[in-house]
């Protein structure tokens, strides 16, 4: 019989229905572009349709005298007030050891383009129709300049600088491990297996698109700026760097966010000339872009060639791994496109298995195309795709079984806790028993039944698996939320995390929950404000186990005041009060009162605390991801037929909401295998997939369905509760288990040799010609 206290409908655990979907469905969601204050005007922002070109000119008087037009804003102008570029952190160099270069991002171009779809001059009018017509009227002059877009031509020699500074075009590089001692592992192997493999560019899709309303009040000579991000506080540390006011002159504010998927995790160089817009001219500016626009100039992911080598003993123990990689992160190297590329994939490079030898060299290159940034997974998907493809082609080399040359490589339980040869330290984990139970959730040793009815139908069959994990966290373990138990009945939590369709409020309120015993509608969850309070924000699947760890922190320290305020009340001593579902009582009596009426009683009516917690370190969720295909051969047209998966991620606080994150993730993992590719002209640097017409989205009949098992049997040791983050588990899983299963039935079909060459994106032509290679 279901237990039916609140806690135990309410309680983490559960499979609460998503409190954020009702306002949502409805049409109550309170989205940037909802917003439109009195003496609104609107901002539209001409773009370069070059990608490398010099500025001789720009002609902004017709624009100026056109009807509803306000203001003209080009490079210089910002440059003269004083509007400084988006920083980059020092903390690169490049490989002759000098500090990292790259060109500073400026909010709108100054005297170079160097990218299709950079802001070159930005136009304020009273309707989005007059912004329109006058930036039509703005002239400017370009001197075209040489273009390189892809990474094999800008390091070429010779090869057109995008930046003087960063010759070879060469940003900056790190390089991890000990290259002598693998050479001797290397020069010892029985075996070595040697992969070329692409992660491809892709471009975020949020339902979405950036958008940001800037209002200046004068009186207070204050700014607040509105806008969709996952993490308001850097978005405000950010604007007050480049227009050089203090922290207290600018209050960001974040209502709904219509997905993030990293792309919203930075302030944008749109952004810098909204607020300063706002405060030259008086009254709130919006600027709402076209899809098109964060096609062009929002920041992309992944784009990252590797070359990657294994050497193994005789009976497939790795024995040392090789990784030579070139991350192009476009034309203004950003400090987290580096980051991600140079330092936080390969933390996960070596995965869940004992490789103790490595030699990891990571350049990030500049090219004449839109910066690179974190996108789902950031930097984990490469990493893994890497190692699991690897580990495929030495199973195939060597005659195993891939799920059997895994086990043989794996970490044990006994070794916990295990520092990996990037110096990261797993708290936990069993994985070998999470691949057992996959390979049984899929039925892995019944495949060539399976295989069998397939080639009778026609059809190729093939199998991937992917057994891996991934760093969360975002490398900040602190956060600030406040709990006030407010006398009108509600507990109003505020955190610095944000809601991005992920469902966080609800497992927020199911801790909440867990603590007080309150129904789950008393619950108000308060994100987005930087008045309120100052955190990291969510990035790195960090939200739970940071965010969720200090609300369960500050509630139990809400309660434990409430307890001595009651015993206050009762005339009775704290260690005999007792408290169930919002009522203190006087143990062994009848005497008591209510959680809501006690917080009345009390200065200001609520029960408040603002408290600052930390968790020990990341979390390192895991799984094993197992796909099966069917590949029509006469097409190259793939199907998904199956779709299995265990994952420990912990404890898991709502588990209809973890394999909702499980199956989107997947989706898009599935996505880059497939079919995304945010694709550039050569020669050009004209964008060929800048719409929906022609970028690849993944859609909900991508798959028939998942089966995904969650094992919650090993906790993180690293926070209060247990838990690891989920957000990107499926992404990293399912790129790589897709594509074993791909390459899996070509060799089955004795295609060997063509999936040598065979990249991502897996469309069917480039299927097809490799089955008629």
């Amino acid at each position: 019989m279901d237990d039916l206290s609140t806690i135990g409908r309410f309680g983490s655990g559960r499979d609460v229905r998503r409190i954020e979907d009702a306002g949502l469905l409805a049409g109550g969601g309170h989205f940037t572009d909802d917003f439109s204050p009195p003496g609104l005007i609107q901002l539209g922002f001409l773009r370069s349709p070059h990608a490398h070109a010099r500025i001789v000119s720009i002609d902004v008087a017709a624009a100026r005298a056109m009807p509803g037009v306000l203001a003209v804003l080009t490079g210089a102008d910002l440059a003269a007030a004083g509007v400084q570029p988006l920083p980059l952190a020092p903390m690169f160099q490049r490989p002759d050891g000098s500090p990292g270069a790259s060109p500073l991002r400026p909010a709108l171009a100054v005297e170079s383009v160097r990218f299709v779809g950079e802001a070159v001059v930005a136009l304020v009018a009273e309707t989005a129709e007059q912004v329109k017509d006058a930036l039509e009227a703005v002239i400017v002059e370009y001197d075209e300049r040489p273009v390189v877009t892809e990474l094999a031509e800008a390091i070429a020699a010779g090869a057109p600088l995008v930046w003087p500074a960063a010759t070879g075009n060469i940003a900056a590089q790190m390089k991890h491990g000990d290259a002598a001692a693998s050479d001797a592992a290397f020069a010892a192997a029985a075996h070595v297996v040697a992969l070329d493999l692409v992660n491809q560019r892709l471009a975020p899709a949020s339902m979405e698109p950036r958008c940001s309303l800037a209002s200046y009040d004068a009186n207070d000579d204050r700014l607040t700026f509105r806008l969709s991000s996952q993490m308001p506080s850097g978005a405000r540390d950010s604007l007050c760097a480049a227009l050089g006011l203090p922290a207290e002159k600018i209050r960001v504010v974040v209502g709904d966010v219509g997905g993030g998927f990293g792309m919203k995790t930075g302030l944008y160089a749109e952004d810098i000339v909204v607020a300063y817009a706002a405060r030259a001219v008086g009254r709130p500016v919006r600027w709402t872009p076209a899809r098109i626009e964060d096609f062009l100039s929002a920041t992309h992911g992944r784009d990252v060639e590797s070359h990657v080598e294994l050497a193994l003993d005789e009976t497939g123990r790795v024995l040392a791994y090789r990784v030579r990689s070139f991350a192009n992160v476009g034309a203004y190297a950003g400090t987290t496109g580096i980051i991600i590329q140079l330092l936080i994939g390969p933390w996960v490079s070596t995965s869940i298995y004992d490789i103790r030898t490595i030699d990891f060299d990571f350049q990030a290159v500049l090219t004449h195309t839109a910066p690179t940034a974190a996108y789902r997974g950031a930097g984990r998907p490469e990493a893994i795709y890497l190692i699991e493809r690897l580990f495929d082609a030495a199973a195939s080399k060597l005659g195993l079984d891939p799920a059997e040359i895994r086990r043989r490589n794996l970490i044990q339980p006994e070794q916990m806790p295990y520092t990996n040869a990037m110096g990261q330290q797993y708290d936990s984990g069993n994985f070998g028993s999470i691949l057992t139970q996959a390979l049984g959730l899929a039925k892995w040793d019944d495949f060539t039944t399976r295989e069998a009815a397939s080639r009778a139908a026609g059809k190729l069959r093939g199998r991937g698996l992917a057994s891996f994990l991934e760093w969360t966290g975002g490398n900040v373990f602190e956060e600030r939320v406040t709990v006030a138990v407010r006398g009108d009945g509600e507990i109003e939590v505020y955190a610095s995390t944000m809601p991005m369709g992920q469902g966080i409020a609800t497992s927020y309120a199911q801790l909440i929950v867990d603590v007080f015993g309150v129904e789950i509608e008393r619950i108000r969850l308060v994100m987005g404000d930087t008045d309120r309070g100052q955190g990291f924000g969510s990035a790195g699947s960090r939200s739970l186990f940071t965010a969720g760890s200090a609300i369960h922190h500050a509630s139990e320290t809400a309660l434990a005041n409430g307890r001595a305020l009651a015993a206050d009340q009762l005339e009775a001593a704290s260690v005999d009060i007792e408290y169930a579902e919002g009522r203190f009582r006087i143990a062994g009596t009848d005497r008591g009162i209510d959680l809501f009426d006690l917080a009345a009683r009390q200065p200001d009516s609520r029960i408040y605390v603002d408290a600052t917690s930390s968790v020990n370190g990341p979390s390192w969720p895991n799984a094993a991801h197992i796909a099966e295909v069917e590949v029509d051969p006469e097409t190259g047209a793939i199907e998904i037929v199956a779709y299995a998966s265990v994952n420990d991620v912990g404890r898991v606080v709502n588990p209809m909401i973890v394999r909702g994150q499980l199956d989107g993730g997947a989706v898009q993992g599935i996505g880059q295998a497939l079919g995304e590719h945010m694709r550039y002209e050569p020669g050009s640097g004209q964008v060929m997939t800048a719409t929906m017409m022609d970028y690849f989205m993944p859609r909900a009949d991508i798959i028939g369905g998942f089966v995904h098992l969650l094992d919650q049997s090993i906790p993180c040791k690293n926070n209060p509760l247990g838990v690891k983050g989920v957000g990107e588990l499926g992404t990293i899983g399912a790129t790589p288990a897709v594509v074993n299963a791909v390459v899996d039935a070509l060799v089955r079909a004795e295609h060997a040799d063509a999936c040598q060459l065979l990249q991502m994106p897996l469309t069917p032509a480039k299927v097809w010609q490799a089955l008629m290679s």
